[in-house]
C-alpha cells in the first residue's frame, strides 16, 4: 500500500470528536474537491506493507484507528488493512468520499462517509447506491460553505433517509454559528460539529 501519514491525534470531526485516534492517511484521491485541505496526500506517499502499519500504529498504544485520505477505497487493500486492524481488537473508522462502492467495507467498522455539496465541484460524482449500505452506527457529513450548500443538504436530506448520524460542518471547520442558527430555524436533526484539531492546532499537518 502506498501511505502517506500515520500518526497519532485526537479525533476532530464526527461522532468521536475529541478521542485519542491513530490515523492511517492513504495516498491517492479520485476528486478534486475546490477546498479539499489534504491536497498534499494526492501522490506523496511510500509503500508498507500491512504487517509494516501495523507495526506502526501498535507504537502508539492507541485501541481506535481512522484509516483516512485522500481516498482509501482506491487502494483495495485498504479493506484487508480494515479487517486486520479489526482481527487485532482496534475500533476502526474508514473516511471515504462518497464517489467509491462502500459495499465491501467490513461491517464492524464505522464507515464516515462524505456527500459533497454544490461547492466542492464534485457533486454529480456522489453514489446514491451506497446510501443502502449505511447502518446507524455509521455516519453522513455534509461540508457546508454557503447557504447554497446548505439549502442542497436540506433538500437532500428531506428526499433520501440517511439511516445513520448526520453531521452538518463548516467549510474550514470553525465559523460555526450561521450553520448552527441555520440548523435551529430550521429544525433538523443533525449534529452541527467543527473541525476540533483546526481549533487545536491550525493547519498543521500530522495532528
Amino acid at each position: 500500500m502506498i501511505v502517506n501519514e500515520i500518526f497519532l491525534s485526537i479525533q476532530g470531526e464526527g461522532k468521536d470528536i475529541g478521542k485519542p485516534t491513530v490515523f492511517v492517511r492513504l495516498t491517492g484521491c479520485n476528486l478534486r474537491c475546490t477546498w479539499c485541505d489534504t491536497g498534499y496526500a494526492f501522490y506523496e506517499g511510500k509503500d508498507m506493507s500491512i504487517r509494516e502499519i501495523m507495526k506502526e500504529v501498535e507504537k502508539y498504544g492507541i485501541g481506535r484507528v481512522c484509516i483516512t485520505g485522500g481516498e482509501p477505497l482506491l487502494q483495495k487493500e485498504s479493506l484487508d488493512l480494515t479487517d486486520r486492524l479489526i482481527e487485532e481488537g482496534y475500533e476502526v473508522s474508514i473516511e471515504t468520499n462518497g464517489a467509491l462502492p462502500i459495499e465491501g467495507i467490513n461491517k464492524k467498522a464505522v464507515i464516515s462517509m462524505d456527500w459533497k455539496t454544490p461547492s466542492s465541484g464534485e457533486t454529480e460524482k456522489m453514489r446514491k447506491e451506497n446510501l443502502k449500505y449505511l447502518e446507524e452506527k455509521d455516519q453522513l457529513k455534509f461540508v457546508i460553505a454557503d447557504e447554497e450548500d446548505y439549502e442542497y443538504a436540506l433538500s437532500f436530506l428531506r428526499k433520501h433517509d440517511a439511516r445513520c448520524e448526520t453531521i452538518f460542518q463548516p467549510l474550514g471547520g470553525l465559523n460555526i454559528k450561521w450553520l448552527a442558527e441555520r440548523v435551529l430555524e430550521d429544525k433538523m436533526d443533525v449534529m452541527v460539529l467543527p473541525q476540533l484539531h483546526k481549533i487545536i492546532w491550525g493547519e498543521k499537518k500530522g495532528v
